[in-house]
C-alpha cells in the first residue's frame, strides 16, 4: 500500500502544537457555517502533495478493452493479406469474423477476470487463462462461421491468426503491467482515501490494508475531532492532519478519491454527525465494516481489497459518465457557438457603442468543490458601478444596469459568454448554475441558509440547470428562493442522466420566453 512519503521526518513536537491548536479552534466555533475553515501548516504541506489527479481505474480499463478489440480485430485483416489460405474467404468476409471473435475474446477476457487492476498488475500469472480466452472466442467464431458458411477452418487460415494474437496479447499485457507498477510506484494511478476517526479503529484498519497484496490506496492522512487523549496523534505511522471541519478544506484542496470512516456501526450518532458535515465532498464516502459483529448480505458490501465496506455516498458523475458528459458538453457547446455567434457580435457592437468600457465583464464564482473561477459575460452594468463580488444582487430597475445591459438579461443573452467557460473545461452546458463567492439572500451567505448548500458543487456548475428552467432565476430576495433553487440543484445531480442534460439544454430556450424574475 501506497503511504506518505516515509521520507519526510514527522515531528511529533510540532503536530503536538498543532492539536492544540485545533482543539482551541474547534472549541472557540465559527460565527459561519459558510467560512472555510483554515487548515493547520503541515496539512497544507501534505495536500500539495496531492493536487494533481491520477488516472482513473475505470478509464483505464476501458481504453484496454478497446484497444485489445481493435488490435486484434487489424491483425485479423493483416494476416488474412499477408496469408490469405485458399482464397475462399474475402476481405469484407474476414472483417466480419474478426469484429465477431474480437468482441467476443474482450468478453471472456472480462469473464476470466482479467480486467481488473490486480489482474493487470499480474504480468505472467494470468497468462494461461488470457490466451485460453483468445482460443474459446476463435473456437465459438469457428462454429459460427461453419454454421453459416457450411464450411470449417484448415489449419492453414487458424493458426496464424491465432499465433498473431496471441503474440500481441502475451507482449500488450507484458506492457501494461509494467506501465501500471511504474503508474502505482509513482503515483499517477492510485486511489487516495483518508480516514475519518483514529484511534484503534484506524489503526486495525491501516494494518489489514499494509497486508494486502496489489492494493491501490495511498492514505493521505487521520481526521478525527476528538482530542489526543482518546486519539493519537500519530495512528499506525500516519499523522493526524486536523478535525473534521479542517478535513473538507482539504478535501477541496486536493484530489481525493474516497473517505472512509473507522467507526463502529454501534457508533450511530456520531457518524451522522459525521456525514452531515461530509456529504457536501465530491468524493466517495464509506464506513469500514472490518470489525463490525453485525453482518449484512454479501451484495451490501463494496470492498477495498479484501476489507468489506458499507457504501454510503458515492461521487456522482464519475469515471465513463464524466468522458460522456464532456463530450456532450463540447459537442452542443460548438453547435451552439456556430450558431450564435452573429447574436453574440451584433450584442458586442451594442455594448461597446452605447456605454464606455470592456465589452465583457468577469465575475468570481464557486465552481467544481468550490474551486474559485472566473465566469465570462456581457457586460450589462455601468463600468464604474459593476460588482465583481456579486454582493449586491441586481434588482428591479437597478440603475447600476444599463439600457442594452436590461435587455440582455431579460433574455439571458448576457450568459452566452459562458460557453467559452465550458470549451475551458471550468463549467459544464448543463448543472447548478454558479454563484458568485459573495452572493446573499438578505444579508446571509447561502451557506448559512441553506444546510448543505454547497453539496450542490459536487458537479461542474452549468450554463443552465434544473432549477432555472422549472422558474427558479433571477433575485434571490428571500430565504425560501435559494432553499429550493438549492433542492432542484440536488436533484438534478442525484438523478442525473445525459437523457436528463439533453431535456434540461432543449427546455432552456422556451423556458427563458418567461421573464418575470429576470432583471
Amino acid at each position: 500500500m501506497n503511504k506518505l512519503e516515509k521520507s519526510d521526518p514527522f515531528d511529533v513536537e510540532a503536530l503536538r502544537k498543532q492539536v492544540s491548536d485545533i482543539e482551541a479552534r474547534r472549541n472557540a466555533g465559527r460565527e459561519h457555517a459558510s467560512e472555510p475553515t483554515e487548515i493547520n501548516a503541515y496539512a497544507r504541506q501534505i495536500a500539495e502533495q496531492f493536487r494533481d489527479g491520477t488516472r482513473s481505474p475505470a478509464i483505464i480499463i476501458g481504453q484496454l478493452r478497446l484497444l485489445e478489440f481493435l488490435a486484434l480485430f487489424s491483425i485479423a485483416l493483416i494476416v488474412h493479406l499477408v496469408a490469405p489460405g485458399d482464397g475462399s474467404e474475402t476481405l469484407l468476409v474476414r472483417a466480419g469474423m474478426a469484429a465477431i471473435a474480437s468482441a467476443l475474446t474482450v468478453v471472456c477476457l472480462q469473464l476470466a477476470d482479467t480486467y481488473t487492476i490486480p489482474a493487470l498488475r499480474a504480468k505472467l500469472r494470468l497468462m494461461p487463462r488470457i490466451l485460453a480466452a483468445w482460443a474459446i472466442a476463435l473456437l465459438l467464431t469457428a462454429g459460427l462461421f461453419a454454421l453459416v458458411r457450411g464450411t470449417t477452418w484448415t489449419m492453414a487460415e487458424a493458426y496464424p491468426w491465432f499465433a498473431a494474437g496471441a503474440l500481441f496479447l502475451a507482449g500488450e499485457r507484458f506492457l501494461v503491467a509494467y506501465g501500471i507498477r511504474n503508474w502505482a510506484r509513482n503515483g499517477i494511478m492510485e486511489r487516495r482515501a483518508v480516514i475519518v476517526g483514529g484511534g484503534e479503529p484506524a489503526k486495525e484498519l491501516i494494518r489489514i490494508l499494509e497486508q494486502q497484496a496489489d492494493n491501490d490506496i495511498r492514505i493521505c492522512g487521520i481526521f478525527d475531532d476528538r482530542g489526543e487523549k482518546r486519539s493519537p496523534i500519530m495512528v499506525a505511522g500516519y499523522p493526524k492532519l486536523g478535525t473534521v471541519a479542517e478535513l473538507v478544506e482539504f478535501v477541496r484542496l486536493t484530489r481525493i478519491d474516497m473517505l472512509i470512516i473507522a467507526l463502529p456501526l454501534s457508533a450511530e450518532a456520531r457518524i451522522f454527525d459525521l456525514l452531515k458535515k461530509l456529504w457536501i465532498l465530491p468524493v466517495d464516502i464509506r464506513l469500514a465494516a472490518h470489525a463490525n459483529r453485525l453482518r449484512f448480505r454479501p451484495r451490501a458490501y463494496s470492498h477495498v481489497g479484501s476489507v468489506p465496506m458499507l457504501d454510503i455516498f458515492k461521487k456522482p458523475i464519475r469515471d465513463w459518465d464524466s468522458v460522456a458528459k464532456r463530450g456532450f458538453d463540447i459537442f452542443f457547446t460548438l453547435v451552439a457557438l456556430a450558431l450564435l455567434w452573429p447574436l453574440m457580435l451584433v450584442t458586442a457592437i451594442a455594448i461597446k457603442a452605447t456605454t464606455e468600457g470592456p465589452v465583457f465583464f468577469m465575475q468570481k464564482r464557486h465552481g467544481f468543490n468550490n474551486e474559485i473561477i472566473n465566469v465570462f459575460k456581457f457586460r450589462s452594468m455601468y463600468t464604474s458601478m459593476s460588482d465583481p463580488t456579486g454582493k449586491a444582487a441586481v434588482t428591479k430597475g437597478d440603475p447600476r444596469v444599463t439600457r442594452v445591459g436590461r435587455i440582455i438579461r431579460k433574455t439571458s443573452i448576457d450568459e452566452l459568454p459562458q460557453l467559452f467557460n465550458v470549451l475551458r473545461g471550468e463549467l459544464s452546458l448543463v448543472g447548478p448554475r454558479p454563484h458568485a463567492v459573495l452572493a446573499q439572500a438578505r444579508d446571509r451567505a447561502f451557506g448559512d441558509v441553506v444546510e448543505g448548500y454547497f453539496a450542490r458543487h459536487r458537479v461542474k456548475p452549468g450554463v443552465t440547470g434544473w432549477a432555472q428552467i422549472n422558474g427558479w432565476r433571477g433575485e434571490v430576495d428571500n430565504d425560501e428562493k435559494i432553499k429550493f433553487r438549492t433542492a432542484y440543484d440536488l436533484y438534478y445531480i442525484e438523478n442525473w442522466s445525459l437523457w436528463f442534460d439533453l431535456k434540461i439544454l432543449f427546455l432552456t430556450p422556451i423556458r427563458l420566453l418567461n421573464t418575470e424574475n429576470a432583471y
